[in-house]
């Protein structure tokens, strides 16, 4: 509804859980490297818990992808569930058989079951079960969870359990009937709010993921209010930023203020009051808002902002300008802001002029989705690593290419880069990739994804574009891939941008100040800063990954990931 109006492709707030938006700040890594520790070390159960909306589902998709494909995982999304239903989840996510017909009543699962987990032990595979809102489990489910971890060889467990769940798990597992499965837990992490500058960042990643290319719409005192009023919690944020856009949209404001925040967080977050509620004392401190279950719970604006204002303390700074516009309302918008379109800074030129006039953007834009594929076939016909390197320059526009392709592209002012870390990389990439896939044959082909979306993967193989079901691409690819990406003028493969190289320094520079809005510290520091927002490891060093996602944040035209339509 308003990305067009703040020069977005989508709306960058969307509280559903879309895999492009994934933000991983210093604690949802730390929350992964706890699961990973948990999962590697072999043990019976391992606790992942947090407040609703912190982002427990964004860690536990992350540690989906990072899992070894030697792993089988059996997902329970019903805590409700009886034991006997759990158990049957369990045997159809791994693929248990299931008894033929007239023979159910002398079917035992945990024999079954067992004796699946035996097989796959031999065959050098791991077991994993999953367990979300775990905190809603009866204890005759966590008993039973607790049993399948007796189930053991001589040497290791056949099964772990990941519990996911709200504050109150702990609680549930402090008990004394608990302890025997409490002492089985090898790992646990509660994941937290996020601090002022992690909200900060985290607003300006889904931003420049929805196609942000200059400054923030929100000024420094609205992203001070958004912390404050969702105290941290992702959920919570999404939320607030998506009414604030949606309100300025509205009236035609490309600057959203703090006023403007404070205005729909009335909305958003206060419930109306009870008719027959017994008026008290003003609360001594700012109220903990709830988070909206449906839009019914939404209070009109006005009076119920004094208790707000009041409480904050904020009295004693009536006289700032955003606090005035709350009390008497914005001011009217300027005639021209009613037509005009934000200003924001221009992007990158693009140093191809071919790229520039076809518009490499949009060159993986979705068509007609195409036809399926069976991906085992693709090795009978195996494309080489050179050949899948000139498509993807013709994805860019740079074609045909004479000699080895990536000195030619080089010639462009682009360069080739190889990495690892599977889709999640990508997708923070949002650049079509070469995957590398072997077969258990040892076979060996490689195919450029294009785009994916709901499970399916759009592909660029020898045989054109098709699709595949995502899971049969992860049982061919171990998370290494290639692109291509366009270099700063004067950029050296395998440089390391700093200060030292007044020029690219300059570059690097320029490109900050346009998502930073030129904030104070070192050109180091303020490197760091964008690197951990946007989940890479903060050393202050522009490496290329970093050049990369810096590309992407301020708009410089490259092809882009397409969904499948």
């Amino acid at each position: 509804m308003y990305a067009s109006f703040f020069g977005l492709h989508d709306e960058p707030f969307s509280v559903a859980p879309d895999p492009r938006f994934m933000y991983l700040s210093d604690a949802h890594r730390e929350a992964l490297k706890h699961l990973d520790i948990g999962l590697r070390g072999g043990g019976g159960f391992v606790l992942l818990t947090g407040e609703i909306g912190a982002g427990k589902t964004t860690v536990w998709r992350a540690f989906l992808e990072q899992l070894p494909p030697d792993v089988d995982i059996a997902t329970v999304v019903n805590p409700r569930l009886k034991v006997d239903a759990l158990l049957a989840r369990v045997c159809e996510d791994l693929g248990v058989p299931r008894p033929e017909a007239g023979t159910e009543a002398a079917f035992d699962p945990i024999d079954a079951l067992h004796g699946h987990l035996l097989l796959s032990h031999a065959q050098g595979r791991r077991t994993l079960i999953a367990v979300d809102e775990a905190q809603a489990l009866s204890d005759d489910v966590l008993e039973q969870l607790r049993l399948l971890t007796n189930l053991v060889t001589s040497d290791r467990k056949l099964v772990q359990v990941l519990l996911i769940g709200q504050p109150e798990l702990n609680d549930m597992l402090a008990r004394p009937e608990m302890e025997p499965l409490a002492q089985r837990i090898v790992a646990r992490y509660h994941l937290g709010a996020l601090p002022e500058a992690e909200t900060r960042r985290y607003i300006a990643h889904r931003l420049a993921v929805a196609g942000a290319g200059g400054a923030l719409p929100f000024d420094d005192e609205a992203l001070a209010l958004v912390h404050t009023m969702c105290r941290g919690i992702p959920r919570r944020i999404n939320v607030l930023c998506d009414r604030a856009m949606l309100a300025a949209y509205e009236v035609r404001q490309p600057r959203i203020g703090a006023a403007r925040v404070a205005g729909v967080a009335s909305q958003v977050f206060m419930r109306a009051a009870s008719p027959t509620a017994p008026a008290g004392p003003a609360p001594a401190g700012p109220p903990v808002p709830p988070l909206p279950s449906t839009p019914a719970a939404e209070a009109p604006s006005g009076p119920r902002l004094w208790p707000w204002l009041l409480a904050a303390g904020v009295v004693g700074v009536i006289a700032a300008p955003w606090v005035r516009a709350l009390l008497v309302g914005p001011p009217p918008a300027p005639a021209s802001a009613v037509t005009a379109t934000p200003t924001l800074p221009p992007a990158a030129p693009v140093a191809n002029a071919t790229a520039a006039a076809s518009g490499p953007s949009a060159m993986v834009a979705a068509t007609a989705t195409p036809p399926r594929v069976d991906l085992p076939a693709l090795f009978a016909r195996p494309w080489n690593d050179e050949a899948t390197w000139r498509a993807m320059a013709a994805r860019w526009g740079l074609g045909p290419l004479a000699g080895d392709p990536c000195t030619a592209v080089a010639q462009h002012g682009v360069r080739c880069q190889r990495a690892s870390g599977g889709l999640a990389v990508i997708r923070t990439l949002d650049r079509p990739a070469i995957l590398p896939l072997t077969d258990a044959a040892g076979r060996a082909t490689t195919v450029v994804l294009l785009g994916e979306q709901a499970g399916l993967a759009r592909l660029l193989t020898v045989d054109g574009e098709v699709t595949a079901p995502m899971v049969d691409l992860a049982r061919h690819w171990q998370g290494d891939f290639a692109t291509l990406w366009r270099a700063p003028p004067g950029y050296r493969d395998g440089q390391l941008v700093t200060a030292a190289e007044p020029a690219l320094a300059d570059w690097l520079t320029q490109r900050l100040t346009r998502l930073d809005g030129g904030a104070g510290g070192s050109l180091a520091e303020r490197v760091a800063a964008f690197q951990r927002a946007q989940g890479l490891p903060a050393d202050g060093l522009a490496g290329a990954m970093t050049l990369m996602q810096l590309n992407r944040a301020t708009g410089v035209d490259e092809p882009r990931l397409a969904a499948v339509p």
